[in-house]
């Protein structure tokens, strides 16, 4: 069958498209930054002269390639509709790198006497040895995903994306636009106001174009009125300066080696890095299935295939950081763009790390001018979960918020615990407050069970919206699958085995972990198997097929 013409590489949409983005890997760029100084000690030549510009290389390669493939299926199909499929930094991976990997591997070796700053640098190393290992997951997981995805309902993998998005994007951002209100409701109302009403402004100006130029210019006007919260000033704008510079990336191929090796990584290959690479195929499937659901079929293996290379070549040049297909696909194609929001935002983002620009833009342009872009991303991506399955799948989608939820839970928690450490000069109080469960249950907050929902909720998510899809449908033989997987993951300790350290969730990988969990799992997969029994042998499936017909 002859091709017709692809889609333009760029129209309109891509401009507020490439905002968004651009905002939400700006944030990204905000946290390596943040992280990598204050919580791992890495000197700022390191971040702006490794990690930087290996970062940047894995997002130009993976957002072009995205854009070439969305214009093949326009090409294909003959369609000018089709929406690139967005990537970039592994927002989850990055935390649980940090906290999980980084942290406790720089610890470790302050404790066997090594110096602050050498066990920085170990900890980068391992880091780049636990990215590299999460590319090859996603990689050869790329082989099979297809079967998974088609084995899996629908409204399994959206209402992941969807819990995702309500309790880590939205609320989050929400929270953050309330603390800031000069600055971030004006933007807000701007993007509400295009983006829900569809309504275009004076000469085609993009919504998020504006949004972003009304909160940067506001939160100016704040500095230069005296105003102490206004979140931007110029002495922190001229010291960024001295980060400008030319920043190739360069091969680290030693370091990776040397972090891959190292004794202290075994301790994290199978509890962390294993999971989380298995985690980021879950979470690449639900957002190429979220992407469907829009409209744009794309094929799974390359897709994920070419995911799994961006992080490899990340760790190769400098990156610890994992990349990732994107959550918010819809967002972008209701804003209306098309394959040239991806590129805009690969050449935008090599151009900022290669030239040390990172640091400048983070003292330019605040992030409360921009997030509610990424706010609304949110709020769509929860929308489509219920939109784009059977309305009687809904309850499915709903039952798959709550882990989820729950993370964000967990989330909120640490950091409170550690803001309690902060103020009384006392960082071993987090520990002492997590010990003390009686506390907690006094208080009227189920510590364990929060955690055990929290725990690899992603797959907890998956496992439960499936066994309601199920039911929905009757198919009892498909809900005793969904519970029999629930068993094996939870007896391994991949899903709900676990405790809760200072900086979070802290799995307990390892055989009969979650043997709690395992056995009620096996004991619900009995009852849907008896009830299957039941099912057929009352007859109530005849009776099904009759109503049908």
């Amino acid at each position: 069958m002859k091709q017709s013409k692809a889609q333009p590489l760029f129209v309109a949409g891509d401009l507020d498209g490439f905002f968004g983005l651009a905002i939400d890997n700006l944030i990204q760029y905000l946290l390596i930054l943040a992280l990598g100084t204050a919580v791992l000690g890495f000197p700022m030549s390191l971040i702006v002269g490794r990690i930087l510009p290996g970062a940047a290389l894995s997002l130009l390669v993976g957002n072009l390639f995205y854009a070439w493939q969305a214009q093949k299926l326009s090409a294909k199909e003959g369609r000018t509709d089709v929406t690139a499929l967005p990537y970039g930094i592994n927002t989850v991976s990055m935390f649980a790198y940090v906290f999980l990997v980084m942290l406790p591997v720089k610890v470790a070796a302050q404790q066997t006497g090594m110096s602050g700053p050498d066990a920085s640098r170990l900890a980068w190393q391992i880091g780049l040895g636990a990215t590299f290992i999460s590319g090859l997951i996603e990689f050869f997981g790329s082989f099979v995903a297809e079967k998974i995805r088609k084995a899996t309902p629908r409204a399994a993998l959206l209402s992941t994306l969807a819990g995702i998005a309500i309790s880590f994007i939205a609320i989050d951002f929400a929270i953050k636009t309330f603390a800031s209100p000069l600055i971030a409701l004006l933007p807000l109302a701007v993007i509400l106001t295009t983006y829900f009403s569809g309504i275009r402004l004076p000469f085609g100006i993009p919504g998020g174009a504006v949004a972003v130029a009304l909160g940067t210019a506001a939160a100016w006007i704040m500095y230069y009125m005296g105003d102490s919260s206004a979140p931007v000033n110029a002495c922190t704008l001229c010291a960024a300066k001295g980060d400008i510079g030319l920043h190739l990336p360069i091969p680290v191929i030693g370091d990776m080696i040397e972090g891959l090796s190292h004794p202290l990584a075994r301790q994290f290959f199978v509890p962390v890095m294993v999971p989380m690479g298995l985690f980021n195929v879950l979470g690449s499937l639900q957002n190429i299935e979220s992407a469907e659901a829009a409209g744009d079929l794309y094929p799974t293996g390359p897709s994920l295939a070419v995911n799994g290379l961006g992080s490899m070549v990340a760790s190769i040049f400098g990156s610890c950081y994992p990349t990732t297909i994107y959550i918010g696909h819809p967002g972008w194609k209701a804003l209306g763009a098309r394959s040239g929001y991806s590129i805009l935002n690969g050449v935008f983002f090599t151009v900022v790390a290669l030239l040390g620009l990172s640091s400048l833009m983070a003292a330019a342009i605040p992030i409360e001018s921009g997030m509610a872009i990424v706010l609304w991303i949110g709020v769509i991506i929860t929308a489509q979960a219920f939109q784009a399955v059977k309305r009687s799948h809904a309850p499915a989608v709903a039952i798959g918020l709550f882990p989820a939820i729950a993370g964000w839970g967990v989330l909120i928690l640490t950091q409170t615990l550690g803001a309690v450490g902060n103020a009384l000069g006392d960082f071993g109080v987090s520990a002492k407050v997590l010990a003390n469960h009686g506390a907690f249950q006094a208080a009227g907050l189920n510590i364990d069970g929060l955690v055990a929902l929290s725990q690899g909720f992603m797959l907890t998510c998956i496992v439960w919206s499936s066994i309601s899809v199920s039911l929905i449908e009757r198919k009892f033989h498909h809900a005793v699958f969904w519970a029999t997987l629930g068993a094996i993951a939870s007896y391994f300790g991949f899903i709900h085995a676990g405790h809760l350290g200072p900086s979070g969730g802290i799995y307990e990988i390892g055989i009969g972990t979650g043997s709690r969990w395992a056995t009620g799992y096996l004991l619900v997969a009995i009852l849907f198997a008896l009830t299957f029994w039941w099912y057929k042998k009352s007859g109530q499936g005849s009776e099904k097929k009759r109503a049908l017909h």
